[in-house]
This record gives structure tokens, sequence and C-alpha cells, in this order.
């Protein structure tokens, strides 16, 4: 294991983005946020877009796990090979990328997206949204392996919480893989939970870095 992935075993990775239309949809407000979350303990952030990640890099000192968002429906994080390679020359220490079967925007296959980014010497985290993601990512020798998919692609249903029950199949088929749990995690005790259900490390964003979310949260607490 690399040890840039190692040193992230049993930490909080924290995700940052905004996104297009948004308030806080800007570089540097981004970078600020991801410092913030730095001092408060991330051992990594997770961000989208060239400029994003160039302006988080350049302002914390924790690895970055970078991808690229392009479009809304298939597969539109991190869609090519091309896109993989600009979030390296951007400052990614690590690149996410879709880990499905469907068809990515350049042709490639995800397994040869992968061999090409490993020969490049570049880290690969694989967002997967079924067992099956996994078992692709795995074969196509993937450094990370995570949950960030589930319940987004069709293949399972949308779960209110992280899908603990694939991260606990995920986990049980690959030991030796590091399998990290990401999507709707948005309390400390579903962390712990997901921490519990054989997690590698978890990845927690809106809770921590969306406010228009968690104001939404608490204003159907308080009105009903």
């Amino acid at each position: 294991m690399h040890p840039l992935i190692a040193h992230l075993k049993g930490k909080l990775i924290v995700s940052v983005q905004a996104y297009p239309g948004e308030p806080m949809r800007h570089p540097e407000t981004m970078a600020q946020i991801a410092r913030a979350a730095e001092i408060g303990g991330a051992a990594a952030i997770r961000c989208q877009g060239l400029s994003d990640i160039s302006a988080i890099k350049g302002r914390v000192d924790v690895p970055v796990i970078g991808l690229w968002k392009e479009g809304h429906e298939g597969v539109y994080i991190t869609p090519s090979l091309r896109h993989a390679r600009a979030c390296v020359m951007a400052g990614s220490d690590i690149v996410a990328l879709d880990a499905t079967g469907r068809p990515r925007l350049d042709g490639l296959s995800f397994a040869q997206t992968v061999a090409a980014l490993r020969e490049d010497g570049t880290l690969v985290m694989a967002d997967c949204g079924s067992f099956e993601d996994a078992q692709r990512a795995v074969d196509a020798g993937v450094d990370i392996v995570s949950t960030t998919l589930a319940g987004y692609t069709g293949d399972r249903v949308k779960t209110d919480g992280p899908d603990l029950e694939l991260l606990r199949e995920v986990v049980a088929a690959f030991p030796d893989v590091p399998v990290i749990c990401e999507g709707r995690v948005h309390t400390p005790e579903q962390a712990a939970f997901a921490m519990e259900a054989g997690a590698f490390a978890v990845i927690v964003g809106t809770a921590i870095t969306h406010p228009t979310s968690i104001t939404t949260w608490f204003k159907a607490a308080v009105e009903g």
C-alpha cells in the first residue's frame, strides 16, 4: 500500500464542493473551507474541478483527492483519461473516477483508463455504486474503492444514510483493499457506524461543507 494511502487509515476525509450557481462557488472560498477542515482534523480533502483542486492544493498540507465533474448524467465524475490527467496536473495526489461499466466520454473502458493512469504513476480511487463496480475496480488494480455512487446509479436503493450493507459486502470480499465509506454520512454517529462496519476511512461532505443543505435540515426540524 502506498504510504500516502496508508496514512488515511482510520481517518476522516472531508469533501469540499459547491455547485454552479451556489453562493460559495469560488475556488478561494473552497480553499478556505478546505483549510478550516484541515485545522479541524481532516486527513485529506476531496474536491472537484481544476480551479478548486489547484487553489486547495496551495492552501492545505494534507493529500488532495481530485476529480472533475462534467455533465449530470451517466459517467460525469472524471469521465475520461484526459480529465483524470488534468486533475493530476492541477495538483491531485489521488484521482477519483466513476468505476461503473457505463460508457465513458472517450470510449475507453474503466480498466483501460486505470491502466493508463497506473502507468503514469497516478493513485486511483474508484467511485462505486454496486458490488459489481467494486469488483471491476479491484480487477483493474485501483488503489482505493469507495461507496460514493451507492444509490445514484440505479443498481441499489438509495438509503437515508450511508449504504452500510454494500460497505460490509465489499470489505468482506476484498480485505486487502482500502474501502472508504462515502455518501450520505450526515452525523458523527453514522461515521462511527461506518468505521464499525469495516471502513478504511470515511468521507463526509454535505454535513460539514454545505451550509444550504444543513440549513434545510434544521428548518425542517423547526418548522415541521
